[in-house]
């Protein structure tokens, strides 16, 4: 899964861990303060500001020192696609995190201006209005051309590692052959693999990036609330309250959910013997009866359906929580709103920084279903890994259904 597309990939995930923080650390600490300044820009101007330059170009020369170093290291033939590949969707992902912060910092004057018009605390002219709505579309035209370019980027990149993995399993084709779904598994479980990691992959990446992004701006908006509901006055409270909120849903939910990826397994099991029957029966008139194939659907419904009932108490934890999850912000803030202690333009901003840090703390909980279908996906390809090394199959492939149904 991971050999055929990247060189030796323990040890470049790890490399590539450690190379990224000595980066951070030396950007933070040294090279960040060389060009241009911290305060923020309002408007488009900010994504080409020369400290937002100076770190396209850091980014790009420490992605090279990386790129080359395992080139001479490890040859591998996919290197292009998966170091440099991975770092262009990497950095992507950045940008439109510093889309997501740049919107932010737009919110403060707009929505100050709003309140000023609504209350007629001074005269708002057409032109300051339409040009606060103008500077909105400059990010969003930018948000839209990286975005699009981006996805036409990660579909080359995910067809380049589907043919990785292909090449790969198809050289020992003689030696797989004989696993149960065999050839679903080379042509339809590669693909899905790619793509479910890559997305999977990007999502936990912007998480990290967002909350290194809106962190710092949570602190200091956590200056403008006093207090919190039943707790009272604590230091950082919106922090606090995104962190403990966050744990709290996505424990209840990897909870709640914990058997959906064996079940889906056994989906995907019974669907490809289905499959098989019917494919057979396009060549043999005495394959694919009728008796044979009912019996077949008997087994995808009586998983299904056992699928379908897991997924109902796990669907009332989600849906519970993620609709309490959108007054909660109001909530917390309901002593400060009270009080009048803020305007709409920092009320905006904080209700902005707190969903976007409480969402990235709640990757888990946003991409659950998805984890479940990554997780099938692996314990089929494993079986492959296996067979190929020449070790035991999974337990997993000699259980006939899940436990439970």
């Amino acid at each position: 899964m991971f050999v055929s597309f990247f060189p030796r990939p323990k040890l470049l995930f790890i490399s590539a861990i450690v190379w990224a923080a000595l980066a951070m650390i030396l950007w933070y600490s040294y090279a960040s303060e060389l060009y241009g300044s911290s305060a923020p820009v309002v408007g488009v101007a900010t994504f080409w500001s020369v400290r937002s330059l100076w770190f396209d170009l850091y980014f790009v020369v420490c992605v090279a020192i990386f790129t080359a170093g395992w080139m001479w290291f490890s040859p591998h033939p996919w290197v292009w696609w998966s170091i440099p590949g991975s770092a262009l969707i990497l950095f992507a992902t950045y940008f439109q995190v510093q889309v997501s912060v740049a919107v932010n910092t737009w919110y403060g004057p707009f929505y100050d201006m709003i309140q000023a018009a609504l209350a007629k605390t001074r005269v708002i002219t057409f032109e300051e209005f339409y040009g606060q709505l103008a500077t909105f579309a400059g990010i969003a035209l930018v948000a839209v051309v990286v975005g699009t370019l981006n996805r036409f980027f990660v579909s080359h990149y995910i067809f380049r590692w589907r043919t990785a993995m292909n090449d790969f399993y198809v050289a020992y084709w003689p030696r797989l052959r004989t696993i149960e779904g065999a050839s679903q598994r080379v042509q339809e479980d590669t693909m899905r693999f790619a793509t479910i990691t890559e997305g999977l992959g990007v999502n936990f990446i912007s998480a990290i990036l967002t909350l290194i992004a809106f962190l710092p701006v949570l602190l200091k908006l956590s200056s403008l609330v006093t207090e919190l509901p039943l707790v009272g006055a604590i230091p950082y409270p919106l922090v606090v309250a995104a962190i403990v909120w966050s744990i709290f849903g996505t424990g209840l939910l990897a909870l709640i959910g914990i058997k959906l990826p064996g079940i889906e397994f056994f989906n995907q099991r019974v669907e490809a013997a289905y499959r098989k029957e019917l494919v057979l029966g396009e060549d043999s008139a005495d394959r694919a009866d009728p008796p044979t194939l009912n019996e077949l659907f008997k087994h995808i419904r009586k998983n299904y359906f056992w699928f379908y009932l897991n997924y109902l108490y796990f669907n009332v934890g989600r849906i519970v929580y993620l609709q309490t999850d959108v007054i909660f912000p109001y909530i917390l803030l309901a002593p400060t709103i009270i009080a009048g202690k803020l305007t709409l333009g920092p009320l905006q901003q904080i209700l902005n920084a707190f969903t976007q840090v409480r969402n990235s703390f709640q990757i888990l909980i946003n991409s659950w279903t998805t984890i479940v279908d990554l997780l099938s996906v692996y314990k089929r390809l494993r079986a492959f890994e296996a067979t190929i090394v020449g070790a035991p199959l999974p337990d997993i492939e000699h259980v006939k259904e899940p436990a439970g149904i």
